[in-house]
């Protein structure tokens, strides 16, 4: 009997507590129906709708932000790679300082070393120019000033230049070496002019004057002269005789230089002459235009067999520069 009364009485137990969470439940969603029932009809759409609006603007945001990222990081790169360039730059800059203060200090070395070298030629020079007045006199002078062998006193040049076959053809390339050489030891003159054998001007704009030196005018006689290649019957006596006829002049110091290979002429005894007659010596014995000449052997391997005007030229050359204060280079290579 007991045992049986204490089943029933824990069934009442479970049966009422059971009952106690139907009616919780029940009394929740009453409160809540009466809560909801409290809102607009359509206050939940339109806070969805705010809120999608948001979500939206936000994501818009995002995307702009994020274009905005990739520029700046473009922009980013760019500085980036300038930097790096300029520092690349700055490098090489630093670089090329430190190679001109090198420089520098070896030119600074080297000038010392000038300035004492100066000195001493200076202390030499002075002590030579005592030595020869002592052994000359006091009114002992150079007369002329020497360049290997050549007087270069002059203010005026001409040039005679042998335009036949044989020297075009063969000492040309020479030929113009020995002319720009020939400019250079006069690193200045009051006038130019250059003809051919026969008498005829490179520049015929310039017929009978003088050509005005500059660093432009030389440019263009060698420019010039790499194509001239007038008419020539491989004998410098016309243009010789021609040119003294034309330029001499007392007031003025002239030098005539001749570049040929062959004399195709007559008598020598009679150029000598002619040249002596036009070329008149001044008082003191001095022709009024020196004669200087420079003999290309081109006869001598190209034509061995014909090369009696190559002496002719050289035996007339040498005579009349001697004649005429002048100086006669007779080259062992036409090449």
């Amino acid at each position: 009997m007991s045992r049986r009364r204490s089943k029933d009485r824990g069934g009442d137990e479970f049966n009422v507590s059971f009952l106690d969470v139907i009616c919780c439940g029940f009394g929740a969603i009453v409160l809540l129906l009466m809560i909801s029932k409290n809102l607009p009809p359509g206050a939940l759409e339109e806070s969805e709708q705010k809120l999608d609006g948001q979500v939206a603007a936000l994501q818009d945001q995002l995307f702009k932000i994020r274009g905005e990222t990739r520029v700046l990081n473009r922009q980013l790169n760019a500085k980036h790679e300038q930097i790096d360039e300029e520092t690349s730059g700055l490098a090489i800059l630093k670089s090329r300082h430190q190679q001109i203060q090198a420089r520098y200090t070896r030119l600074a070395q080297s000038a010392a070393t000038d300035e004492k070298l100066k000195g001493r030629l200076q202390l030499a020079q002075q002590e030579l120019s005592i030595e020869m007045e002592r052994l000359l006199g006091r009114d002992h002078r150079n007369k002329n000033a020497l360049v290997g062998g050549i007087p270069v006193d002059s203010e005026y040049i001409i040039f005679i230049i042998d335009t036949s076959g044989s020297m075009f053809n063969y000492a040309w390339p020479r030929m113009m070496d020995e002319l720009i050489a020939t400019l250079n030891i006069y690193p200045k003159v009051k006038g130019i002019q250059v003809m051919n054998d026969m008498g005829n001007y490179m520049f015929s704009s310039y017929r009978g004057q003088w050509i005005p030196d500059s660093p432009s005018r030389r440019k263009a006689i060698i420019k010039r002269l790499r194509t001239w290649n007038p008419f020539s019957n491989s004998s410098p006596v016309e243009g010789i005789e021609k040119a003294i006829r034309r330029y001499h002049a007392n007031d003025k110091k002239i030098s005539l230089y001749v570049f040929g290979d062959e004399f195709s002429g007559g008598s020598i005894r009679r150029v000598i002459k002619t040249v002596a007659r036009i070329n008149k010596a001044n008082a003191a014995g001095e022709r009024r235009v020196r004669i200087h000449a420079v003999g290309f052997p081109v006869l001598f391997e190209q034509y061995a067999g014909s090369s009696i005007t190559g002496i002719r030229f050289a035996a007339l050359m040498r005579e009349l520069t001697y004649e005429n204060g002048g100086t006669f280079v007779g080259l062992n290579d036409y090449r």
